[in-house]
């Protein structure tokens, strides 16, 4: 593939946590952007040009969930490729620990569940491939 019909992303994640737990929201199969239909994910999504790492980081989890956050470390750094409506994406993202204030979710309509997992259980959620490595990060870095 031709490398300028690849979009180039940069994404901002989070692993809210609260308590011992992480949340994680599944995508529904109404979300035009999405090529996850009914697999789980974490909370983020991309930085609008311009906009602050930490500013969109706290957008899309007030958008994503209605949850307030307090915004901790970054612990890890992953990219995927998907493709998705049958555009080749490419994209980097940015994995905070956040702390949520509150385990109260209001879904987004672009998610049909969620689920308060511990990290360490998450082999059993059907959650998307680029996590898997991503949870192995989190469980690495003593949490």
């Amino acid at each position: 593939m031709d490398q300028k019909e690849i979009k180039l992303f940069v994404a901002m994640r989070a692993f809210v946590k609260f308590g011992d737990k992480i949340l994680i929201l599944r995508e529904s199969s109404d979300y035009k952007e999405g090529a996850n239909a009914s697999r789980y994910d974490v909370v983020g999504g991309r930085i609008t040009p311009g906009e602050r790492f930490d500013e969109s980081l706290l957008r899309e989890i007030k958008e994503e969930t209605g949850l307030e956050v307090k915004v901790g470390k970054p612990f890890t750094v992953a990219e995927w490729r998907p493709i998705v409506r049958g555009e080749q994406y490419h994209v980097v993202g940015t994995f905070f620990e956040c702390e949520a204030l509150s385990d109260k979710v209001v879904l987004s309509k672009d998610h049909d569940d969620y689920q308060w997992i511990k990290p360490e259980e998450y082999k059993n959620h059907n959650i998307i491939r680029n996590l898997k490595k991503v949870f192995e990060a989190y469980l690495n870095n003593g949490n």
